[in-house]
């Protein structure tokens, strides 16, 4: 009788040994396909309504082979590109624009997010309702704690939303209307006040 059962356990351990394994290598699995996909996205843009839980904000963000450019079209015009540690601001209602290394801002996960390949290699992955959630905690250069997740339509695999939480303050980008494989003017991702190029 003791046989049997210490078989049935046997059994049982090892049977729960597979399918955390086969779980952990699906997850694998999953998350290499997430960061192979957001490398490939050069010569990309799409849409984004950002909502930081009182305004929202609509714009498009492109992201070339080394920048990512964003365009605030309402309620204000703004421009913000944005390279590893140097970056540009325009406000085009006041004329003004701003020159700053984009790891004094919010604006740093931006770049790290898309353009950065090693920013999700200690993330974690969890699929929920046909999406696939990256999830990366830490502190940012200010030593901030954020928690950025970001969203990603399962099959095919697109990306949707960023979640992005720093010391309390939230934002999210619902993101859609992509455009693969896109050509930009040579300008385009300049760190220049864009009234130079009309």
């Amino acid at each position: 009788m003791f046989l049997k059962n210490k078989n049935y356990l046997l059994i049982f351990f090892v049977t729960i040994f597979l399918l955390l394994f086969f779980k952990s290598a699906l997850g694998v699995d999953d998350k290499n396909k997430v960061l192979n996909y957001l490398k490939s996205l050069k010569n990309f843009s799409a849409s984004f309504i950002q909502n930081d839980g009182v305004n929202l904000s609509e714009g498009k963000v492109y992201i070339s082979e080394k920048r990512v450019r964003a365009e605030y079209l309402s309620p204000t015009k703004i421009l913000i590109v944005l390279d590893t540690d140097k970056a540009m601001y325009y406000n085009y209602d006041l004329e003004e624009d701003e020159f700053f290394n984009p790891k004094n801002t919010n604006a740093w996960f931006f770049y790290d997010i898309f353009r950065n390949p090693y920013f999700f290699e200690d993330s974690s992955i969890k699929e929920e309702n046909n999406e696939l959630i990256i999830e990366k905690i830490g502190v940012d250069f200010d030593q901030r704690d954020f928690v950025i997740k970001v969203y990603f339509e399962k099959n095919p695999l697109v990306l949707r939303a960023l979640e992005v939480l720093i010391d309390n303050q939230f934002l999210k980008l619902s993101i859609y209307n992509h455009i693969y494989n896109e050509e930009f003017d040579k300008n385009f991702f300049k760190l220049i006040n864009p009234k130079f190029f009309d």
